[in-house]
């Protein structure tokens, strides 16, 4: 055993794994060797790695304890605390901790610092409910221009709400790039902000067709929106909240400022403008206050209507589902605001499996485990509190990354890093707790053992699609809707597979064959018979989903999600994973306006389905 392979364990390196395909793999040197670098640590040699050891500081240190009742920790030495609300206390050595509120909170003694998550054990389970999910880029009302709006959100939940709906759902709304050509909402600038695209200027865009058009969306916006900040005489209310957002919204103004002369990715800069506390940024702030002002105004503008839209949804059991992007992009605001927490010169993705044989990069900035633990977990559990402000319903991408993250280096194969679960799970209890929500964490791919247990014990469901659901340890059968997990939401697909008539008809099949991925006439055959099983098993058939959604009420699970795209009988997918710019991606409309889909035949007949199979009380046998 070397010192290179102690450090890489210490380091919580996982280099020896099996891939969702089965196969085994072990990542090479080189790969651990650039995860470590990306770490902080230059190891080139055995020598290095004795020394790495040697001077590797304490992993820093934190304790789950349940709020509201006498902490479980009695200290040896002097202790000092500093609770969440930045009230504090002391204590001398020998005494036990007083009872914590909800919250984290700071330990303190003369053996260095900890954490304190005073988290509830336990999530309540969520209100049984359906609800719909919409990409909000896609909605439209009166022509097919621009892109979707927060008050086409805000109709559309008003409008679902007397169906029955418990929620709306739709893809991330972080903020984006001044780039149109990086509108992927899952590579965001960053989380913690709104995307502006989606604000309602009232003047509409000129039409685009089926496909949205970003570069001259982008651009009438920003128009629209300059015009409108230049008539802007000012409000009270917007200088109350930014004064209360405080530094984190001025640092992201600046850096959105600050783009618009040096181009939108902030390592293209110059060296002087890589950090918020740069005498230079500072400097640049000071004169031009105006331009600042603009981008904090155009996140109170996206904050205000989304917050109307928020309310609109209030009359349903759980009201909008957000969705949380697994990562950020390694050159936006989040990495510039806090280069600390990121490790670069490496992506997280995905290993290799069924759908992916080559693995998956997806070109987003890991957060390095040890920085989030001394941090005290504090950018974890803004970013959750800034989305729990406006949903009952959040999903977190690929919450497989709580367990362990797949880091892959630049021209290499990628490795494991293992990442503080239980602490993260229990930052989540915590804020979702605060909001009164309930957790969906999307448990797709390869899954480590264990995490599916720790997720349901934290009370967080996990995601099941249809078209996966089958005996995988026996004989590879569809399962019927009565072996389907009880503490999950269920749909037919996700946002990165063909919706209903799609698959149906083998159109993923199509387009992989167009990129020379799959032979088409073999899967389409294997395709033919998967949806024969699926319609023996499920009862349905033909390219309405209305047997779809019947055999989905009839799951235990207590969350159904109805797609969209299968109420308006769309074939094509919103994202084809692995492409770029091969496949419109994030780009289709829908083919209905806002009104007609909520008035939707398909979508009224299987919300009452629903409310019939749920309230009769019969599941499949």
């Amino acid at each position: 055993m070397s010192a290179f392979d102690d450090l890489c364990r210490a380091m919580g390196l996982v280099w020896a794994y099996r891939d969702g395909a089965g196969q085994d793999q072990c990542a090479p040197v080189e790969s651990r060797r650039a995860v470590l670098a990306a770490m902080g640590l230059q190891v080139d040699t055995d020598a290095d790695a004795r020394d790495a050891l040697q001077n590797l500081p304490p992993a820093p240190d934190w304790h789950i304890v349940r709020p509201d009742t006498p902490a479980p920790l009695t200290l040896a030495e002097d202790w000092h605390l500093t609770l969440e609300d930045g009230t504090t206390g002391s204590g001398p050595g020998g005494t036990a901790l007083p009872p914590l509120p909800l919250g984290l909170h700071r330990l303190d003694t003369a053996r260095g610092s900890a954490t304190l998550l005073a988290a509830p054990p336990r999530l309540p389970p969520p209100a049984p409910a359906w609800g719909l999910t919409v990409p909000l880029y896609g909605l439209w009302e009166g022509a097919q221009s621009g892109a979707g709006t927060y008050t086409l959100l805000r109709d559309l939940t008003a409008a679902l709400a007397p169906l029955g709906a418990g929620f709306l759902g739709l893809n991330p709304i972080h903020a984006g790039f001044a780039d149109p050509c990086n509108y992927s909402p899952y590579a965001p600038s960053h989380r913690r902000r709104w995307n502006t695209l989606h604000i309602d200027l009232g003047t509409p865009h000129q039409s685009s067709g089926d496909l949205v058009n970003y570069a001259p969306v982008q651009a009438a916006q920003q128009a629209a929106l300059r015009q409108r900040f230049d008539a802007f005489a000012g409000d009270p209310a917007f200088d109350r909240w930014r004064s209360i957002e405080g530094q984190a919204l001025e640092d992201f103004a600046t850096h959105q400022a600050l783009a618009e002369t040096h181009g939108p990715y902030w390592p293209d800069w110059p060296a002087e403008l890589h950090s918020p506390c740069s005498p230079l940024v500072r400097q640049f702030a000071a004169r031009h206050p105006k331009r600042v002002t603009f981008h904090a105004w155009c996140q109170w503008l996206a904050e205000m209507q989304l917050a109307h839209a928020a309310r609109a949804a209030r009359p349903m059991a759980h009201g909008l589902y957000l969705d949380l992007a697994v990562g950020t992009h390694p050159a936006g605001a989040e990495t510039w605001a806090e280069r600390e927490l990121f490790a670069r010169g490496v992506s997280l993705g995905a290993p290799p499996d069924l759908l992916g044989p080559q693995g998956q990069r997806w070109n987003l900035a890991p957060m390095d485990p040890r920085a989030l633990a001394a941090s005290g977990f504090a950018a974890l559990a803004q970013t959750l509190r800034q989305q729990l402000r406006f949903a009952g319903l959040l999903r977190i991408d690929h919450i497989l990354g709580f367990e362990r993250a797949f880091w892959m280096p630049d021209d290499l194969p990628g490795l494991y890093v293992t990442m503080p679960r239980d602490a993260m799970l229990a930052v989540v209890r915590i804020e979702a707790t605060r909001a009164s929500a309930s957790i969906i964490g999307e448990d797709l791919g390869t899954i480590p053992d264990g995490l599916r247990d720790a997720l349901a014990a934290s009370g967080i469901l996990g995601c099941r699609v249809a078209m996966f659901e089958r005996d995988w340890q026996g004989d590879g059968r569809f399962l019927p809707a009565a072996r389907y997990d009880p503490h999950t939401m269920v749909s037919f697909g996700t946002h990165d597979l063909p919706p209903w008539a799609g698959w149906r008809q083998g159109r993923d099949l199509d387009w992989r064959a167009t990129l020379d991925e799959t032979p088409a006439p073999a899967a389409q055959s294997t395709r033919r018979a998967e949806v024969a099983a699926f319609d023996q098993t499920a009862g349905t058939s033909g390219n309405n989903p209305l047997t779809l959604h019947a055999f989905l009420a009839r799951t235990p699970a207590p969350l159904v999600a109805f797609q969209a795209e299968d109420i308006c009988g769309v074939i094509e997918q919103p994202n084809l994973p692995g492409t770029v710019f091969e496949h419109p991606n994030w780009r289709r409309r829908l083919p209905l306006p806002c009104s007609d889909l909520a008035k939707a035949t398909t979508l009224r007949d299987s919300a009452a389905s629903y409310a019939r199979i749920r309230n009769a009380g019969k599941p499949d046998p």
